[in-house]
């Protein structure tokens, strides 16, 4: 009798045990059906058609997580399969969620004051005092709004070894601020790094140890760190990040680096991503009385119209619904983390690929949208009706607030032209505002007072007073300036594509002119041959310069890991316009004396001073990009490539 009373006894501890198990945040529940289905239709073929090794995903909801599931391979000369649980990622920009939570929390303890200027925390260097009486705050750095320029070239490596302290590579890599704090957002990595610095000023600890005592212990995320070399238990499970290569792969590199706070070196686990997502729709006190809240709440938008940002999670519109959503891509990997905060869903969806073209990052939004369509299917927005009237005030070049103005990655901006025109009463027609390929052009309708909704679509944009086109945007912390017609990326794209021509045409004419002239009686005057000389080293230069560049921008996935890393390529490339300036300095002296003084006949005289001009159409397009080496007398903020 006492044995089946402790049988039973034991058997009801059991089931209390397992009833309470399955109740814990992070636990897995039965995914909702139908789900599993759709995102195994997506993820396998994102992998399939678009050259990807794997995929993990999490989902939750209703304070559990519903849903963790792997794909494909994260090591492919291993074998090994992609595990939400086990296999560790490349955080990239989703570390930037932690980040935001680290000084949310010094912030609810009353250590920093988000309106307060940040150099009253830092004891070895100081932020210029570009803008006086507008200081940089964390408010700012919290918002992509503190107005430092994006200069990223060269700052990464490919290992975890001899990583600058944060704070030295801040001081050394200081930007330039091209406007001032609040005015935009602007997605900022230098200012999210000196956030993280700000944080481990104040608390008396290195960044990597104070994320470790303060979130990733509390929460359980025992797969995560900021550290590098990344703990042994953490490195060995590491996924091989890839790109494309003709039929097989390349491995990435560019992933570590002295900025950890923005996810250079993080590791982390989607499981890791998805108590992560727990805790901050259930405002988890783990993370600190408020700070949920205040990681989650509006803190800046460009206009009351459009979505805005909180602490570094950007807000969309699903439907009716707010979502705020983190990326994050580092060469060979890809996340996307979307939150529904007010009905308890999250989605974290990652890639160990950056597939063709980078179709990776546009896969990871698609994963997400469905997954939100899931537990909130949106309805089909009714059509608007425009406010007729002039709306040609809009109609205009713009660009992208997070292009670089004084760095060589400004060059980004001559291949994504934005343009606005008009398309009829009360119509829009754009180009470029959307980042996914299938929404590049977009048709707009006014509903007044500079707002327009999208035709057929979803989406809102808005210009403000001061010019800024805000919304419409699927990229993070964007919005776009007007430029004037001089600055257009088509304008410019003629003026190198002439000048391209007229150097081939002059490396390509003049040897076949010597060799003409060779047998021919008349001897041609030394100033002559001197101008041609110095006319075909132009082209000589140019088509040089012109192959390297092509070389480097031929492969976008590539391109992103030289641009991060620096290259002996990029390092040599701008110095050959450079030389142009001699050289077609030369030219316009020839071009001008050997007019005056007869050197050449009609037609010849013509050809010359074509060239001449060309070419400078073409070095004033390269200076205008700082693609040329020559430091403060090309720009503010010298040349970065290295």
């Amino acid at each position: 009798m006492f044995r089946k009373i402790a049988a039973l006894v034991l058997a009801l501890m059991l089931l209390t045990a397992t009833a309470a198990i399955a109740q814990q945040p992070g636990r897995q529940a039965v995914p909702p059906p139908g789900l599993v289905d759709r995102l195994d239709e997506l993820i396998n073929g994102h992998l399939e058609t678009d050259h990807i090794p794997g995929a993990v995903i999490t989902v939750v909801a209703g304070g559990e997580t519903v849903l963790s599931k792997g794909y494909g391979l994260a090591d492919l000369a291993a074998g090994t399969p992609m595990d939400p649980e086990w296999t560790t990622l490349s955080a990239a920009s989703e570390a930037k969620i932690m980040t935001a939570i680290a000084a949310a929390q010094l912030i609810s303890e009353g250590r920093i004051d988000p309106a307060a200027d940040v150099n009253r925390y830092l004891p070895g260097f100081r932020i210029d005092d570009t803008y006086p009486g507008r200081p940089v705050t964390m408010n700012h750095l919290l918002t992509h709004t503190a107005g430092f320029d994006a200069d990223y070239i060269g700052l990464n490596g490919s290992g975890p070894v001899g990583i600058e302290p944060l704070g030295r590579s801040l001081a050394e890599k200081q930007p330039i601020r091209v406007r001032p704090p609040g005015e935009a957002m602007s997605y900022d990595n230098y200012g999210v790094a000196l956030a993280g610095h700000l944080v481990e000023v104040v608390s008396g600890m290195p960044f990597d140890r104070y994320v470790a005592e303060r979130i990733l212990g509390p929460l359980g995320m025992d797969g995560t760190t900021f550290s590098q070399p990344a703990p042994p238990s953490i490195d060995a499970r590491l996924a091989t990040g890839y790109r494309p290569d003709g039929e097989g792969y390349t491995v990435a590199g560019g992933r570590y680096g002295p900025w950890t706070p923005t996810g250079a070196g993080t590791i982390t686990t989607s499981a890791d991503i998805g108590k992560l997502m727990l805790a901050l729709l259930s405002a988890d006190p783990r993370l600190g009385e408020g700070v949920a809240e205040l990681v989650t709440r509006r803190h800046f938008t460009q206009d009351p119209r459009v979505p805005g940002i909180g602490y570094l999670l950007t807000e969309s519109r699903h439907g009716d619904a707010r979502v705020l959503s983190k990326d994050g891509d580092l060469p060979g990997f890809h996340h996307e983390t979307a939150l529904l905060p007010e009905h308890g869903v999250g989605v974290h969806i990652a890639y160990n690929g950056d597939g063709d073209a980078n179709a990776a990052y546009q896969d990871a939004k698609i994963v997400r949208n469905a997954v939100l369509d899931h537990f909130l299917p949106e309805r089909p927005p009714a059509d608007p009706v425009p406010v007729p009237g002039d709306v040609s005030a809009y109609a205009g070049g713009y660009r992208a607030s997070v292009t670089s103005e004084y760095s060589l990655a400004k060059v980004t901006a001559l291949t994504t032209p934005v343009t606005v025109e008009v398309a009829g009463d009360g119509r829009l027609h754009s180009t470029g505002i959307s980042a996914d390929p299938a929404r590049y052009e977009q048709e707009w309708v006014h509903l007044g007072a500079g707002e327009f909704a999208e035709a057929g679509g979803t989406g809102r944009i808005v210009f403000g007073h001061d010019g800024t086109l805000s919304g419409g945007s699927d990229q993070e912390g964007v919005v776009y300036l007007p430029i004037a017609w001089y600055q257009s990326p088509t304008l410019h794209l003629v003026l190198l594509g002439a000048g391209v021509l007229a150097l081939l045409a002059g490396l390509c004419w003049f040897p076949v002119l010597a060799l003409v002239r060779r047998g021919r009686a008349d001897r041609v005057p030394g100033p002559v041959r001197a101008a041609h000389a110095v006319a075909w080293l132009t082209g000589a230069l140019g088509t040089t310069f012109l192959a390297g560049f092509l070389a480097v921008v031929s492969d976008g996935n590539a391109m992103n890991e030289t641009i991060l890393t620096g290259s002996p390529l990029l390092t040599v490339l701008p110095y050959l316009p450079a030389a142009m300036l001699v050289t077609a300095g030369c030219m316009v002296v020839f071009a001008i004396v050997g007019g005056r003084r007869g050197w050449w006949r009609r037609w010849g005289g013509i050809g010359y001073l074509t060239m001449t001009l060309c070419a400078a159409a073409f070095l004033g397009v390269c200076a205008y990009y700082n693609l040329i080496a020559l430091g403060d007398l090309v720009s503010p903020g010298g040349f970065h490539a290295s």
